[in-house]
């Protein structure tokens, strides 16, 4: 759970019940309030990068989503669900690094009704196809989920639609309020994983490996269908005996009714020179001679592992996968 250091209220956040609600939570923590009128995110310290990311880190907004038009979500669903924004966890790699400022703080959405009012109208749209909708494209809505409880509400609504499904991914392991939901299997949980080196090393103020697991395990038994994310995928020395515990835990603690999502770490130039200014001795590699230079979906270039690498990892996944869990749970290897 997200203990904030400071929240930060926009006003027009005060004229729902929800967020009226959450000003009375935290005046009672007594933890520091401030106010936006003009819905302008201020008053968050820190000079140097490394100081403005972690007190941004440290941030909570209340704030009203204002635009309804929901984005794109290729290739995991057909459009985001923009129900919170912002992560408290602070990995390295992150590409939430360039889209959220130099003070990265998390935002909770309190017109939630408003939003799910808008996913129903994109399920019609599109009726009798069925529409997914993914909860975390620019965030982990679990941390701040006894705050928001954007989830149930989420869930909840999705357990009743014939034509919407609802899915999303987290790295935490706060899922005991989601347990007993209706969610009538119309929910897919999807856990953010890696080998514990790479947690270790980046993934800083998120839980091991094998406490995700335990949550997919709980997940699991409330009869979600359930997921994982293995990303991003690094190659170093040992990697696939590493990775290829990570699967064997899956399927001797689960079983095979899971599917996969399997991604590669790349990284942009606008990436590296923001993950440089706030982690300055990191030791992601970021060699760019080591890597190959593609452009991507929305117009700009990412360095990515070279071909002869990239064809063995994707052999190895579908190889092992496959083995153990069945070629038809992978939904995609890139």
């Amino acid at each position: 759970m997200f203990l904030p250091k400071r929240v930060i209220f926009e006003e027009s956040a005060l004229e729902y019940e929800k967020g009226r609600k959450l000003l009375e939570l935290f005046q009672n923590e007594k933890i520091e309030i401030k106010y936006s009128s003009s819905g302008r995110i201020t008053g968050i310290p820190g000079k140097s990068s490394q100081d403005m990311y972690g007190e941004g880190k440290n941030t909570l907004v209340i704030g009203v989503r204002k635009t309804l038009k929901f984005e794109s979500c290729k290739p995991s669903a057909h459009y985001q669900l923009p129900l919170v924004s912002g992560c408290m966890g602070m990995c390295e790699y992150c590409y939430l690094n360039t889209q959220m400022g130099k003070r990265p703080y998390t935002k909770i959405h309190v017109n939630i009704e408003e939003i799910l009012e808008k996913a129903k109208e994109y399920i019609i749209e599109r009726t009798p196809q069925t529409t997914i909708f993914e909860g975390a494209a620019t965030s982990d809505p679990i941390p701040i989920e006894p705050y928001s409880g954007a989830l149930k509400s989420a869930i909840e609504f999705f357990g009743n639609e014939e034509n919407g499904l609802f899915r999303f991914v987290t790295k935490f392991t706060e899922v005991d309020s989601l347990l007993d939901l209706e969610h009538n299997g119309r929910t897919t949980i999807r856990f953010s994983i890696n080998t514990n080196k790479i947690i270790s090393s980046y993934e800083h103020r998120t839980p091991t490996f094998e406490q995700r697991l335990h949550a997919a395990i709980k997940t699991s038994k409330s009869g979600y269908p359930l997921g994982f994310i293995i990303a991003p995928v690094f190659l170093y020395e040992n990697w696939e005996s590493e990775y290829l515990s990570l699967l064997e835990a899956i399927r001797n603690n689960i079983g095979t009714n899971v599917m996969f999502e399997v991604i590669s770490h790349r990284f942009t130039k606008r990436a590296k020179e923001n993950i440089l200014s706030v982690f300055p001795k990191t030791s992601l590699p970021m060699e760019e001679e080591l890597r190959k230079f593609k452009f991507g979906q929305f117009g700009y270039g990412k360095y990515i592992y070279k071909d002869e690498e990239l064809n063995y990892y994707k052999n190895f996944f579908k190889e092992h996968i496959s083995n153990l869990f069945g070629a038809e749970s992978i939904n995609y290897i890139i």
